[in-house]
């Protein structure tokens, strides 16, 4: 009886630690890549945009929501805000119902630049996925909703 040669995956990706390291450096490198792709006409940095995203994603955020959101502390976020403030992308005002809090929320530029930085990722990323093989962009289709959870935990 003649057996097929069982294919075996790299070394690295047998183990749970193994695979874990390994797709923690895929996907860093990935992330960082898309951050390289720039729509152009300004100088904003990774933790600006991403809280410009959370501020289009979510609407008007008080700043303790967006600095939770976002991982850093108040005063990270503050110097984060003020910067965007300074530019004209971002705008404060006092909450409705405690003066003392201040509420976020991006202005119409600000709107512009996060489109036109996700147009450009996007279709930067769409060039990638096309060049794949029809079996790469399958696996990619069943991996995604399982990087959907882990991002989520």
């Amino acid at each position: 009886m003649t057996s097929e040669p069982t294919q075996h995956p790299e070394p690295g990706l047998r183990t749970t630690a193994g695979l874990a390291s390994t797709l923690r450096l895929a996907t860093m490198r990935l992330a960082r890549r898309l951050r390289q792709v720039h729509a152009g006409g300004h100088d904003l940095g990774a933790n600006q945009l991403s809280t410009m995203s959370a501020l289009m994603r979510d609407g008007e955020l008080g700043m303790s929501e967006l600095a939770e959101h976002e991982k850093v502390k108040p005063p990270s976020m503050t110097r984060i805000v003020g910067s965007l403030v300074e530019l004209g992308i971002v705008e404060r005002r006092c909450d409705d119902h405690d003066r003392r809090h201040q509420r976020v929320r991006l202005t119409a530029e600000g709107r512009n630049v996060v489109t036109a930085e996700r147009r450009r990722r996007d279709q930067w990323m769409a060039q990638q996925v096309a060049a794949l093989s029809p079996a790469e962009r399958a696996a990619l289709r069943a991996v995604v909703p399982v990087l959907q959870k882990l991002a989520q935990q």
